[in-house]
Parts: structure tokens; C-alpha cells; sequence
């Protein structure tokens, strides 16, 4: 693998542009990974995400904009009602077939992204509001409305918003945890991993 890794991604939700980055970087910098590339994320709404040609077209948007020789794409996105295990693979298979000369993965959080948060909700007892101490649900990926589930947490009077909060809670919450008990995150940390080492 030769040049600057570069790891351009697709997310859904606003929450995402800014709280997607953060991500990356904790986990690339867990790796031993320091230079590094993480353009702005390319938002498309779900909707149009799964539609005919929706993955393919943000897909090649995203390739035309970064030059990425090491590295890969990285397309980001709720599963809310939808099976992940069915779904993700067909984004996928439709990525890679929009884009074969380069590395793509294709994540879907479990429900939502912030279920991923629930997942390790000890780790942000006092933070961004929230109760102090804060003991995590039994199934977090199994809670249909995970910010609800953090607004009704929250003891400073202020609901959960993923652009004020999203991003501060990325950098905040245990990896480790959410990968115990979030199995679409340990998904999310494999994919992101085999990214950065140039896999398949």
C-alpha cells in the first residue's frame, strides 16, 4: 500500500457529518494510524441512499471529489426498520459494482447510530447533560428510538440533537464497551480496520 490513506465516507444524517469524522479518527489513531485523510462526509437522505441508483451515484460522487489510493469509501446509515444483515450486503454489492477499483464498505448501525452510544451509556455518565451515573439498556440495538431513550436521560433540561450532541458523544463514549454490546459497531470498527490495512 503506498500514499496517504485516505478513508471518504457517505452518511445519512447531519448528526453524521461532523460526528463520523471523530469517529474515524479514534479508531485510526487506536490503530496506530496518524496520517490520515477524512474528508467532510457526503450526506444523502436514506431515502434516496437505498433507491435505484442511489449508492451507486454517491458512491462514484464521493470517488470523483478524493483521490484515494490507499484506503477506501465508507457508506454509513441507519438500518432502522430494515434487516442489516439483508440490507447491507445488497448497498454493497451495488457499491462495489458502481465503483470496482476501489475499497468500499458498506455499515448499517443497528436501528440508529445513537443505539451504538446506549451501547456504552456508562461511559458518558455526566456528559453533553446526561444523568450521572447512567447505566446502559439490557439490548441497546433492540431499542426502537435510542434518542429518545437519551433525551429521557438528559438532566439539564435540553433534548437530545444530533448537531449539537452527536459529535461530542463520538468522542467520548468507550469503544471497547460498544463493541461488546453493539455488534453492528464491532462491525463498523472490523470494516473501518480492514479500510485502513487495505483489505477486501
Amino acid at each position: 500500500m503506498s500514499g496517504q490513506i485516505t478513508i471518504a465516507s457517505v452518511v445519512e444524517g447531519h448528526g453524521e457529518v461532523r460526528a463520523l469524522p471523530v469517529l474515524l479518527r479514534r479508531i485510526t489513531q487506536a490503530a496506530g494510524i496518524w496520517d490520515i485523510k477524512i474528508p467532510e462526509p457526503h450526506r444523502i437522505p436514506r431515502g434516496t441512499l437505498v433507491a435505484p441508483n442511489g449508492v451507486e451515484s454517491a458512491v462514484r460522487k464521493v470517488a470523483a471529489l478524493n483521490a484515494i489510493s490507499a484506503g477506501g469509501i465508507l457508506v454509513l446509515a441507519d438500518s432502522d426498520d430494515d434487516c442489516p444483515a439483508t440490507l447491507g450486503p445488497e448497498l454493497l454489492a451495488r457499491a462495489r459494482q458502481a465503483r470496482a477499483d476501489k475499497n468500499i464498505s458498506v455499515v448499517l448501525a443497528h436501528r440508529e447510530f445513537e443505539a451504538w452510544f446506549l451501547a456504552a451509556a456508562t461511559s458518558l455518565s455526566g456528559c453533553r447533560g446526561l444523568a450521572d451515573p447512567l447505566q446502559p439498556p439490557d439490548n441497546p440495538e433492540g431499542i426502537q428510538g435510542a434518542k429518545e431513550w437519551l433525551t429521557a436521560r438528559k438532566v439539564d433540561g435540553t433534548p437530545y440533537k444530533e448537531t449539537a450532541d452527536q459529535a461530542a458523544l463520538a468522542g467520548t463514549f468507550d469503544l471497547v464497551e460498544a463493541r461488546k454490546a453493539a455488534p453492528s459497531f464491532d462491525k463498523f470498527c472490523r470494516d473501518v480496520e480492514r479500510l485502513i490495512e487495505g483489505g477486501s
